[in-house]
């Protein structure tokens, strides 16, 4: 007795022939709807009609296809940081992304950690990015630029404290930081001055160029600077509160306001007065800051905005021949407040 086959239980893939077929379109029409193509006139009746014929066969464009059409894809690739993000670098980069969608780029970020410098340009240009936008030390060199240039890729942008050859190079200085920090700090008079140096992975490239600026600003002052390694936990600031007096500081600058406070809480808790025994000063101008008592006197730190990155990243990919530029995109200023 013969059997009757077993239907697959997989079901094919919709293409744009058979949205075609069933909006009773061409199948070159069916790509100007789904692409949203401004340069053919299509009657709003029939996109109404192949966009239905798509929901209804479950059909999406295969976008690695239409990349070979082109001859680019619209992806843009952000490698993922390889230091701890706060909260003002994540609402940067949803900023970023939001941007970036409305200009009809796909953006993907990249999981690079783990991965030499080298070894991550090569994972990245594997996916023939229209443009990489490399935030902080990611790896990217000259050769990496170059790499990812013949790999297809328009724009590569780089947000670091210092310059890439053949990169867009938006130059972070972080040295500012530090500077703006401890010279508040002598302006009022402090002579021995503590900065944090955070121990979290990541962290160190910031670290130390806001501790080269701390040095800069106690130059010709007979103020002194002592560097202070801390790790971001409760144990490691009880232990640094607990030796402060042999120290003989009268002010720190705690890195970024996530430190100041874990410090300064300590510190409160070792009995050491805030700010008559000791000033306090942080980075980044956080809420939680001014929910302190006393009110945390921090560093505003004014950067480029997402939506500003996202038309730079646009004009670099339409103007690829454009000579790469070199910007300066921060600025920092002391907010003083009660802990100072």
């Amino acid at each position: 007795m013969s059997q009757t086959p077993k239907k697959s239980a997989e079901r094919s893939v919709p293409t744009s022939a058979d949205v075609a077929r069933l909006a009773g379109v061409s199948r070159a029409t069916v790509s100007y709807v789904l692409n949203n193509a401004s340069s053919v006139r299509i009657s709003e009746a029939t996109r109404h009609r192949v966009r239905e014929a798509a929901e209804e066969l479950g059909y999406v464009p295969h976008a690695a296809a239409r990349s070979l059409r082109a001859g680019h894809t619209r992806t843009v690739l952000l490698p993922t940081a390889a230091f701890p993000a706060g909260p003002l670098h994540q609402q940067f980069l949803q900023e970023l992304q939001w941007a970036l969608r409305r200009l009809d780029y796909t953006v993907v970020q990249h999981g690079s950690l783990g991965l030499a410098g080298g070894e991550a340009v090569r994972a990245w240009a594997e996916l023939r990015p229209v443009a990489v936008v490399a935030l902080g030390e990611a790896g990217l060199t000259p050769q990496g630029v170059g790499l990812l240039r013949r790999s297809g890729a328009k724009a590569v942008i780089s947000l670091a404290p210092r310059r890439v050859e053949g990169a867009h190079s938006l130059v972070i200085d972080q040295s500012a930081i530090g500077r703006c920090a401890v010279t508040h700090l002598v302006e009022r008079g402090r002579r021995a001055i503590g900065v944090v140096l955070p121990r979290e992975p990541g962290l160190e490239m910031f670290a130390e160029h806001r501790m080269d600026g701390a040095r800069q600003a106690v130059a010709g002052s007979g103020a002194r600077i002592e560097p202070l390694p801390l790790s971001y936990d409760e144990e490691s600031a009880t232990a640094l509160a607990a030796r402060w007096r042999t120290l003989g500081l009268d002010a720190v600058y705690a890195y970024n306001d996530d430190y100041a406070m874990l410090l300064m809480r300590a510190l409160q808790d070792e009995g050491v007065d805030i700010p008559g025994e000791t000033a306090v000063v942080g980075a980044d101008d956080l809420l939680l800051g001014r929910l302190l008592r006393p009110r945390l006197t921090t560093v505003h730190i004014d950067m480029i905005t997402g939506q500003q990155l996202a038309e730079l990243v646009d004009r670099a990919v339409r103007e690829p021949e454009a000579e790469p530029g070199t910007h300066r995109v921060m600025g920092a200023r002391t907010v003083h407040r009660e802990s100072s």
